[in-house]
């Protein structure tokens, strides 16, 4: 690979002491001070509520909220099934967008708000908005007054109105009275299995210690006189702590395979109640793959693929174990995360902490905003925020500002850890973007949830790697948001299909892999300068280390989900059984005897039939990336085509037509397996390229 020099040198470059320093922007400056509370001056300043809703200065807002929803959606109701005078996909929409600002806005503060009450609030709404959707799910008028618009071709965007019509049919409202009763029991069993399923699998694993070898006893976590497991402390340095920690954490569980397989069985019933040979049949349905057997062409191609050039990544890492223990000569699934950790610190050659200094939150932002100033000629500005407004003090707010449009929308970015807010990073939708009756646009409000630690008195938040391919992940799915102009608010930003919704977020992973992006913003968060070269390249190469065997992983677990929820779901028999099987056919490593990982891998309920969708839009972003980006990473012509073809849409376009207008070609399983294979291929060339950099 031919390493690319600087586009252009950073603004406000000046000579000190003989080195190069630069300043912090605005916005990196805002960034790297945490925010806090000012309760001097609170008082004499206007007062509103969260998100800036009068209604919300106090958690009896969302009675408000929720009945003034309640009383638009009976108005709505009475519009749609009495001869409306406009399109029905109109009413339907404006009843989507309705419900999805009450809905969506109480999910996240239910889930992040710190003070029980607010929280407390939140979710009696989520409840009653919960309730209406099941009654708008079961309307027969409704659902009669749409399908006959259809058929008369009166109701307005044909794609939008198939997808309200799927939505009715996923609840059975088609059918005949005792089979629609049996679909509503269905799904709620499946909603009571499915949430067991998933506490359960998260649930850390208590044994004797006499059960425990006692070699390896002092690596796990002890409780009075018992050992607790929880998890399989995959970065261990002593092979047989990560064999016992395995063993024990994934031991099969009765009750977890009972849950599972209810889930399973109703899954499979309901989808056969409402028309479908199977539950992966209906969960497709309308995806960039659109059918189940699309999704298995594809993973059985990308298998095959990946079978040699997984096998150089596993006689790779048993060499490294060998080095280790002379007398272990077999490679098993437990050392597969160490040797793949081992082996890209070996790469990069220092500690993986001496590069966060390169990378502040305020730097990160920083590269963030200058991303979107040179792809898409919008702005970040840092705003601050009135009383009330937020539910946190350590909150940011941008404004999201284009150089002739003006105000796309706003992202609130909660980014620091507390006490009670869950440790994960996500996406939310607080308000989805529409074409207002006025000609107006309803703008988009995001909340991009990270938990970092730091940002105090001490200095800024300083990122670990992985913490910056989030952060660029999560700020893919805000852009999306902000970029889109879809007419209406059920189709805008990612509502669209799963496997369309991740491809801007994957494609920001490679703008923050890419050095001639991160050396435009990885800056020592003292001394104001660039990160080596050296260390540079390094880190960029070492994200693609053991990339074939790390994929194939991620076929097999994409094969288990569609076998789990394919055509021979109800055939009986043990999950485990069904889980030997693939794994044979798809993994370069044996089964664990006596182990059942299945029964902690709760994406089986959350995905359900979906998890082939990160492969899919991996897939997607790499050849969106290779074709437009590659050559020139910050290119406005590449931007500006990619927010045109792809960002603006949603999901109001057919996404397998959407990709194939962008890309000009067709998208099919096999040409998605194959860019796949490319970009394994093209990152082990990168990869060679590092080695015999660091090697002189």
């Amino acid at each position: 690979m031919k390493l690319l020099k600087p586009l252009r040198v950073l603004h406000g470059q000046r000579r000190r002491g003989g080195r190069n320093v630069s300043t912090w922007s605005p916005l990196a400056t805002a960034f790297n001070t945490r925010p806090s509370s000012r309760p001097l001056f609170e008082s004499l300043r206007e007062r509103t509520g969260l998100f800036n809703k009068p209604e919300l200065a106090t958690f009896e807002g969302f009675y408000t909220l929720k009945e003034q929803a309640i009383a638009a959606t009976d108005r709505l109701i009475e519009e749609a099934t009495s001869n409306p005078s406009r399109p029905m996909v109109e009413i339907f929409d404006e009843l989507s967008d309705t419900l999805c600002k009450v809905a969506d806005l109480a999910e996240f503060v239910r889930i992040a708000h710190p003070q029980p009450h607010f929280a407390s609030a939140a979710e009696d709404a989520c409840i009653s908005i919960s309730g209406v959707v099941e009654k708008l799910n079961t309307h027969k008028g409704l659902y009669e007054a749409l399908r006959d618009s259809v058929k008369r071709g009166t109701s307005g965007d044909q794609h939008l109105a198939e997808l309200f019509l799927f939505d009715f049919e996923q609840s059975g409202i088609q059918l005949d009275e005792e089979p629609r009763r049996q679909v509503v029991a269905l799904n709620d069993t499946i909603l009571q299995t499915g949430q067991k399923f998933m506490a359960g699998a998260a649930k850390p694993r208590r044994v004797p210690r006499h059960a425990v070898p006692g070699n390896v006893r002092q690596f796990l976590s002890t409780e009075g006189e018992d050992i607790i497991v929880s998890g399989v402390y995959a970065e261990c340095g002593e092979a047989a702590a990560r064999e016992a920690a395995y063993r024990l954490y994934l031991a099969a569980d009765a009750r977890q395979e009972r849950l599972l397989a209810a889930t399973l069985r109703a899954r499979h019933r309901m989808a056969q109640l409402c028309g479908f040979r199977c539950y992966a049949d209906r969960a497709i349905k309308a995806s960039t793959m659109e059918t189940a057997p699309n999704v298995r062409q594809f993973l059985d191609i990308l298998s095959d693929n990946l079978h040699d050039r997984a096998n150089i990544d596993f006689d790779a890492m048993l060499k490294m174990k060998k080095q280790e223990s002379s007398y272990q000569d077999k490679l098993m699934c437990w050392d597969t995360p160490y040797f793949t950790h081992k082996a890209k610190t070996q790469l990069l050659n220092v500690a993986n902490t001496d590069f966060s200094p390169y990378f502040s939150l305020g730097g990160c932002m920083e590269g963030l905003n200058m991303l979107c100033q040179e792809l898409y000629g919008i702005s970040l500005k840092s705003q601050e925020m009135l009383p009330g407004e937020s539910w946190s003090p350590d909150v940011y707010k941008l404004a999201v500002v284009h150089e002739t449009e003006g105000l796309l929308g706003h992202i609130y970015c909660d980014l620091y850890e507390r006490p009670g807010k869950p440790h994960q990073d996500c996406h939310f939708t607080i308000q989805g973007g529409k074409l207002l009756p006025d000609g107006t646009y309803q703008n988009p409000i995001v909340v991009v949830m990270l938990s970092l630690s730091g940002g105090h008195r001490s200095g800024p938040a300083l990122l670990p790697a992985a913490a910056v391919d989030n952060l660029f992940h999560e700020a893919g799915h805000a852009l999306h948001s902000m970029l889109g102009r879809a007419r209406h608010q059920h189709v805008a930003g990612t509502r669209c299909a799963t496997d369309l919704a991740e491809v801007p977020s994957v494609l920001m992973e490679y703008f923050a892999s890419c050095p001639q992006v991160v050396r435009r913003f990885a800056r020592h968060f003292q001394t104001r300068e660039p990160m080596p070269e050296d260390m540079l390249h390094r880190l960029c190469a070492s994200k693609y280390l053991f990339g074939a065997s790390e994929m194939q992983l991620q076929v097999f677990y994409s094969a288990l989900d569609q076998h789990y929820h394919g055509p021979n779901a109800a055939s009986g028999g043990h999950t485990t059984d069904v889980l030997k099987e693939v794994q044979r056919q798809y993994y370069g490593l044996p089964y664990v005897e006596n182990t059942a990982w299945q029964h902690r891998f709760s994406h089986l309920i959350g995905y359900g039939a979906k998890y082939y969708s990160y492969l899919i839009s991996r897939a997607v972003a790499w050849s969106i990336w290779k074709r437009h980006f590659e050559p020139s990473p910050l290119s406005r012509t590449a931007g500006d085509a990619l927010r045109a073809g792809v960002l603006r849409h949603g999901g109001a376009v057919p996404p397998k037509v959407l990709l194939r207008d962008y890309l000009d070609t067709e998208i099919t399983p096999t040409t998605l397996a194959n860019a796949l294979a490319e970009e394994l291929d093209y990152h082990k060339d990168h990869l060679d390229t590092v080695f015999k950099m660091t090697d002189k």
